[in-house]
């Protein structure tokens, strides 16, 4: 898996700490940013209302913020399925080659029509 997180995931890791209230220290360390980051999406995510900071500088996150966690949640399952048919549709595209076209390795065929038509 890529080392490097994508802006979506920070967020969604951000505001799944904030589900309780948490100081901005908390966030920084279970989210694993350096304070710059930290404060450039802190930033963002009280601007953009999916996180509120009450008087004692605790964080917490909106009903906004669950609403966005319950809507990525949902987009990760879809890409997760897509990916899936992609796999799959790629599986059967080998086995169609190799049914037209001889192949070299034979058990390549056998692996694929196993993996096809369990």
């Amino acid at each position: 898996m890529n080392k490097n997180r994508r802006r979506l995931d920070i967020v969604r890791e951000m505001l799944s700490i904030a589900s309780v209230r948490v100081r901005k220290t908390r966030i920084m360390y279970q989210a694993n940013l350096n304070y710059n980051t930290l404060e450039k999406y802190l930033t963002g995510l009280l601007e953009s209302g999916l996180v509120k900071c009450d008087g004692d500088s605790c964080y917490s996150i909106t009903s906004k913020g669950e609403l966005f966690l319950q809507m990525y949640d949902d987009y990760l399952e879809r890409c997760r399925h897509i990916r899936e048919e992609i796999d799959e549709t790629a599986r059967e595209r080998l086995l169609l080659e190799s049914i037209c076209f001889k192949d070299k390795n034979s058990n390549n065929l056998k692996m694929i029509k196993k993996d096809v038509f369990v």
